[in-house]
C-alpha cells in the first residue's frame, strides 16, 4: 500500500504554530496549488489544501513560511472525522506532511520571480576559466 502526496504551491496566509498539552509544535497551512490546464474562460483554477507539519518541521514552517511564499510539500493523505457541536459528522482532508521545503528566496517579498532573484552581473569571455 502507498499514501504518497507531493504538491507545491504557495501558502494562502501564514502557518497558524501551536504545541500540544505535551509541548509537540503543530503548524497548519494552506496550500493554493494550481491546477496543470485552463478553465472554459481560458483561466488557471487552483486545489486549496490543507497542510499539518509537527515538531522542528512546524516550528520552521511558522518562523520562515509566510502568506504567498512558494513551498514543496511531501507527506501522506489523511482523511478524519468528528462530530461537531451540533451533532453532525464532519469530515476533514488534509496532507500530513513529512517533508516541507522553502522554494521562495530568503530575501524576497511576497512576490517571487526573476525581478525578486537579484540583478544581473556583466562578465566578458575573458573571465570564464574554462
Amino acid at each position: 500500500m502507498l499514501n504518497r502526496i507531493v504538491l507545491i504551491g504557495r501558502l494562502t496566509k501564514d502557518p497558524e504554530l501551536r504545541y500540544t498539552p505535551n509541548g509537540k509544535a503543530v503548524a497548519g497551512f494552506t496550500l493554493a496549488v494550481d491546477r496543470p490546464f485552463k478553465n472554459q474562460q481560458g483561466e488557471r483554477e487552483a486545489d486549496f489544501i490543507n497542510i499539518v507539519v509537527w515538531g522542528n518541521q512546524a516550528e520552521n514552517s511558522a518562523n520562515y513560511l509566510a502568506k504567498g511564499k512558494l513551498a514543496a510539500v511531501d507527506g501522506r493523505l489523511q482523511i478524519r472525522s468528528y462530530d461537531g457541536q451540533d451533532g453532525q459528522r464532519r469530515w476533514v482532508t488534509e496532507v500530513v506532511a513529512d517533508n516541507v521545503r522553502f522554494l521562495s528566496p530568503k530575501s524576497s517579498g511576497d512576490s517571487a520571480g526573476p525581478a525578486s532573484m537579484g540583478s544581473e552581473v556583466d562578465f566578458s569571455d575573458d573571465d570564464i576559466p574554462f
